[in-house]
């Protein structure tokens, strides 16, 4: 009997301590939380991405990764089983990225969206397709960067191979023979320069000149243009002469009439001088008239 009762407290105390432990297990678990399920979908590397490992939306953590695995239809896949916190409505246009902290080489998962947040849900067990990270992208121009560099080495060691430095050469050579020539052709110039440098303060000097004499023109010409000024004193003499011109036009006509008559004067004075005497003899008379007489040779 004894050994029953021993055996009856002890398994009442395997059971208390076994009850005690789910409640503390329960107690430490907390809330039970209902998760949904996704697969994210990449042809690119996932280093540092591990089993457990933490997914944030927006900075938020809202699930975990539960199996990592190359796609048995396309082994250039590989898709990661997320769960995530059934609470969360993802959007439809949601894409994923790897997230480094910080120089650990720890990864984690973090869901992203466009700038336009898409008003349809997400549905369970759906495709997330994922976007090479910024360490990827600068990884990926620093790759092509290396190869630019690289090939530009080799075109730089084709370019300098042993002919075309002698040709590199010669051309420095010749450009040196250049440079002293245009020396020789400035040094020879300068004069002509300095010549040139006079000529233009003496063509200021001239122009300053100009300029005065400008200035003189103009207020001559302002002073013929004013009222009682040489314009207006040649018009008023103009006028005059005009009214002048009809009177000389008579006394020189009166003068020519009595330059005709003592040309006549003289004519007859020199033909005949004693009319200063007797005056002027009588004229003959004409054909018809009583005295008249035929000059001989000519009948009447």
């Amino acid at each position: 009997m004894e050994n029953r009762a021993h055996a009856l407290m002890a398994g009442l105390f395997v059971i208390c301590l076994g009850a005690a432990a789910l409640v503390v297990a329960q107690w430490f678990k907390g809330d039970a939380i209902d998760y949904h399920h996704y697969r994210v979908v990449t042809q690119e590397s996932i280093t540092g991405l591990s089993l457990q490992a933490s997914v944030y939306y927006r900075g938020v953590n809202i699930g975990k990764v539960n199996r990592i695995y190359f796609d048995p239809e396309n082994g250039q896949q590989i898709i990661i089983d997320i769960a995530i916190d059934g609470n969360i409505k993802l959007p439809k246009n949601i894409y994923a990225q790897l997230g480094y902290q910080g120089i650990t080489g720890l990864a984690y998962l973090q869901l992203r969206n466009d700038a336009k947040i898409s008003p349809d849900t997400l549905p369970e067990e759906a495709q997330i397709p994922m976007r090479p990270s910024l360490l990827d992208e600068v990884t990926g121009y620093g790759q092509n960067i290396l190869n630019n560099v690289n090939e530009l080495v080799i075109k730089v060691h084709q370019l300098l191979n042993d002919d075309n430095q002698e040709q590199v050469s010669n051309i420095l050579r010749n450009i040196e023979k250049v440079t002293r020539n245009f020396d020789d052709i400035a040094h020879n110039v300068q004069p002509g320069f300095e010549s040139f440098t006079h000529l233009t303060r003496e063509s200021s000097i001239l122009v300053g000149h100009l300029d005065d004499l400008l200035t003189e023109i103009n207020l001559s010409m302002r002073k013929v243009n004013e009222q009682g000024g040489i314009i207006d004193s040649l018009a008023t003499t103009a006028q005059e002469m005009a009214t002048t011109i009809p009177e000389l036009r008579r006394v020189s006509n009166g003068l020519m009439r009595n330059s005709q008559s003592l040309d006549r004067i003289l004519q007859q004075l020199e033909e005949n001088p004693q009319m200063l005497l007797f005056g002027r003899p009588p004229s003959l008379p004409g054909p018809g008239e009583d005295g008249f007489i035929a000059p001989s040779g000519k009948s009447r």
